[in-house]
């Protein structure tokens, strides 16, 4: 194998491996303390797409979103409301625009969403399936 071969295949395999990693898993979670032991796909997105405001039983919804960028988000949004970051942007806008909504508020990685969820009565998150710990609970895994 000449070396520019050898250089194409060595290239090949990190980006492959580099796109699996970047694809980990992502959950969706509240309070460990309370609200709904589990949320469908359709009733999260309704919520971080403002559509709705309230979670099954009663009880305000309160959306704890991360920063545009990152991986965990993309995944997010693409499974769960089968949006990528470019239609989210153009939605956010609209709705902001027309006064109709407000986005999320947003917090900077996993631990910042943990922190946030725990403290907030209602809130809801998403984070990578390996940061799970007791202060949360798993309410969906899209």
């Amino acid at each position: 194998m000449t070396i520019s071969k050898c250089f194409a295949a060595s290239l090949l395999a990190a980006l492959s491996l580099t796109a699996f990693c970047a694809n980990a898993d992502v959950v969706v979670v509240m309070s460990a303390k309370g609200g709904p032991d589990s949320l469908s796909a359709a009733q999260v997105s309704q919520i971080f797409l403002a559509k709705s405001n309230s979670l099954p039983g009663g009880g305000a919804a309160v959306p704890i979103d991360q920063e545009e960028g990152v991986a965990t988000r993309d995944e997010f949004y693409k499974k769960v409301a089968s949006r990528d970051s470019a239609q989210l942007k153009s939605y956010w806008s609209q709705l902001m625009f027309t006064g109709k909504a407000q986005r999320p508020k947003r917090v900077s990685g996993d631990d910042a969403v943990k922190k946030a969820v725990a403290a907030t009565p209602g809130a809801i998150g998403y984070i990578s399936a390996s940061a799970v710990d007791a202060s949360v609970k798993v309410v969906l895994k899209p």
